[in-house]
């Protein structure tokens, strides 16, 4: 694989991960991690809410827009 980037982004990366003592390559992997842990449908916190919703679990009926902002604090 290969990435076109600025010259100047790519000059701060090495540098901080030269500060930092972690091979660039091993930065870009954590990040590829990440990026696809964080973009996978559902998620893990939207699957545990998408189950307990079901169960009745955490659902909290109110009758108005005021009501569920009192709920919430908001």
């Amino acid at each position: 694989m290969s990435i076109k980037m600025e010259l100047a982004l790519r000059d701060r990366f090495m540098s901080v991960a030269a500060d930092r003592h972690r091979p660039a390559a091993q930065i870009i992997r954590d990040l590829m991690r990440l990026y696809i842990a964080e973009s996978e449908t559902p998620n893990a916190l939207t699957a545990e809410t998408l189950r307990k919703s079901a169960k009745g679990e955490d659902v909290f009926p109110v009758s108005s827009l005021s009501g569920l902002f009192k709920q919430l604090g908001i």
